[in-house]
């Protein structure tokens, strides 16, 4: 079972024909809703994949609380550690241009209340996966983490977004998943790709790193490896990320090598970006099967953990 810590908000997205600068205001002619928080975004995009998945959160005393709770059940994840806070249920605005790329604001707000104390009869122990991001507070990211391993769950943390961390707050990650941005924030300044891997990878930690359009790669005690993105007419990068955390995560939850789980994750992710929506274009396992081979078998890296 894969038990996802995190956050859940109501996204409010504006599409315009370029994104704002500073002091710049642009016009568009409406907004919509979607559902949002990386959290729930990647409790859904698993879930739609094939695996048991349980969220854990917080949503606020508003209307969109019960609406946030009704999309993931939609999405077939599990409620029932979705508990209520007296703040205002978190909210994002997002901006998306012509070309899909985006501009995000996110107010906290319940996210801010989520608890260690959630994982109590969540299911947590051997063959469950923990996976968690950086929408809530650290502090409880960072215990979960070493709860879970104590237990002896897999554990997975997506640093998104990128922040500081304490040192030794890495012991317990079994896989840490980063993109170019957050894993400079982690090392101080930019690397190349595999460089950045091998020095967040340890003897016992993956690291798995997207690169947007040339793909991703992973490094770790098992191995290493590189795959490309699927060629796709992106119309919304927004929920990218999301999804190839969410797929990973599944298909690791579900029983797949890391090549494997690497190579339809990156396959998700590019189908997530064909619709509008960090939830809505987020694909079924039988379409990322049925694509999957387009995208070519995992390209192993050779010394890669000595760069």
């Amino acid at each position: 079972m894969l038990l996802v810590l995190g956050s859940i908000n109501a996204d409010l997205v504006f599409e315009v024909e370029a994104l704002p600068g500073p002091g710049e205001t642009v016009l568009c002619p409406g907004w919509r809703f979607a559902h949002g928080g990386k959290g729930a975004n990647q409790a859904a995009a698993a879930a739609k994949l094939g695996a048991r998945v349980r969220f854990l959160g917080r949503v606020g005393p508003d209307p969109w609380g019960p609406l946030l709770r009704r999309g993931l059940e939609e999405a077939g994840v599990e409620v029932d550690g979705l508990a209520n806070s007296p703040r205002a249920s978190g909210t994002a605005v997002i901006a998306v241009d012509r070309s899909g790329e985006n501009l995000i604001l996110v107010a906290s707000g319940a996210n801010l209340d989520v608890s260690l104390d959630q994982l109590d009869g969540a299911g947590l122990g051997p063959g469950t996966t923990l996976l968690c991001q950086n929408e809530i507070p650290l502090p409880v990211t960072l215990a979960a983490l070493e709860r879970a391993r104590a237990a002896g769950a897999r554990t997975i943390l997506n640093l998104a977004p990128a922040a500081a961390l304490p040192p030794g707050a890495l012991d317990p990650v079994d896989l840490l998943l980063v993109n170019e941005h957050e894993a400079a924030a982690l090392l101080g300044g930019e690397r190349e790709p595999e460089a950045a891997a091998a020095a967040l990878a340890g003897p016992q930690r993956t690291c798995v790193l997207t690169l947007g359009r040339a793909g991703a790669l992973a490094i770790g005690p098992d191995g290493a490896w590189r795959v490309p993105a699927l060629a796709v007419r992106a119309v919304d990068t927004t929920g990218a990320g999301d999804a190839f955390a969410g797929a990973l995560a599944a298909f690791l939850d579900l029983g797949l090598s890391l090549p494997e789980a690497l190579a339809r994750a990156s396959v998700t992710a590019a189908l997530a970006c064909e619709r509008l929506g960090a939830r809505e274009g987020q694909p079924e396992r039988a379409a990322v099967e049925a694509r999957l081979a387009e995208l070519g078998p995992p390209v192993p890296i050779t010394a890669a953990r000595g760069s």
